[in-house]
């Protein structure tokens, strides 16, 4: 929740918990009123002449009376709360990430199940993607077909890699593996190199293919694409795996029609091997949608902020309720 000129107000923690044991001393003052009160009431009815007093009172003291006290209180709890450092989840974008961008370009790509074609949706999304990540955030392409090359290497300038990812051109045969391995290799060589902490910037792979590995035949070989993915699992790189394409793509191959369907199972088996997430797509549309979602997850870190000043300031406002209510209820002040 938040409120106008007081801050966010929700919580999701707090730096110095010990001083919510201040609580006690709230619910300390609230016994002690109510001893005082039944005392005070007690006196009245030792020393008073009942006749007399309601004659001279006919009317019952206003309930409205304990509203300063109960203000109080509630001021001095929001004030309890404010002294603990309360937090909030605050969303901040990345400045020292690496993000590797791997594209699949084998000729099943070539698909057309997908307008205008597989690889040319794929192109479109992958652009977009690379103008909407985080600025500060290292973005680096890697193409794969039998063979894996780094086009780009992690870098700011988006500009670079959206040129290469208009130049992809496609090949023969599906190296998933070996296309791991190579952002592996990449993410290692930048993050030797930026600074700004002490352990090594955080880092993503964004797998995008249509098909199952072809090279090796066997996907838990050394470099295969589930030795791959546990590896990756290792060295704390998880893979978002984008499964594009449908269940009746075709590719014409000498002038035969080749069934080219795309492959969910293996790429949700490389992301959950290395503890990322697995997205399908059947349309440039849903394409685009996955990543602006995967965006949003890279783009951004939530770290814990500060919400103590939100309620310092409401535990003020209520203070000042208290004291307005006694001058204007009890004619002076809570005490």
């Amino acid at each position: 929740m938040t409120l106008p000129l007081l801050g966010p107000m929700s919580l999701s923690g707090f730096e110095h918990p010990w001083f919510l044991l201040f609580f006690f001393a709230v619910l300390g003052i609230i016994a002690l009123y109510i001893v005082v009160q039944l005392a005070r009431h007690q006196r009245v009815l030792r020393f008073a002449n009942m006749e007399l007093l309601e004659s001279v009172a006919p009317k019952r003291p206003s309930r409205w009376r304990h509203l300063p006290a109960i203000l109080m209180v509630c001021s001095l709890s929001l004030l309890t709360v404010a002294m603990a450092g309360p937090t909030h989840d605050v969303r901040i974008p990345r400045n020292r990430a690496v993000v590797m961008l791997v594209i699949d370009v084998s000729q099943s790509m070539r698909a057309t199940d997908v307008a205008p074609s597989r690889l040319a949706a794929a192109q479109e999304a992958a652009k977009q993607f690379a103008d909407q990540l985080t600025p500060g955030i290292n973005l680096g392409l890697i193409s794969y077909a039998g063979t894996a090359t780094v086009l780009v290497s992690p870098t700011t300038n988006r500009e670079s890699t959206k040129n290469a990812i208009d130049k992809l051109q496609l090949a023969d045969r599906t190296a998933t593996g070996e296309a791991i391995f190579t952002s592996l290799q990449s993410i290692a060589t930048v993050g030797a190199v930026i600074g700004g902490g002490d352990e090594p910037p955080p880092a993503r792979i964004v797998l995008m293919s249509d098909g199952k590995e072809t090279v090796p035949s066997n996907p838990d070989n050394p470099k295969g694409a589930f030795t791959a993915a546990r590896t990756a699992k290792d060295q704390g790189v998880p893979i978002s795996t984008v499964s594009f394409g449908t269940a009746y793509g075709y590719v014409e191959i000498n002038e035969q029609r080749q069934p080219v369907p795309v492959d969910d199972e293996m790429l949700k088996r490389i992301a959950d091997l290395s503890g990322g997430n697995a997205y399908t797509a059947s349309s440039l549309e849903q394409l685009k949608e996955v990543f602006t979602s995967l965006q949003e997850q890279i783009g951004y870190e939530t770290i814990k902020g500060d919400a103590s000043t939100g309620w310092l300031r409401l535990g003020a406002l209520v203070l000042a309720a208290a004291a307005l209510g006694a001058l204007l209820i009890n004619r002076r002040l809570p005490g």
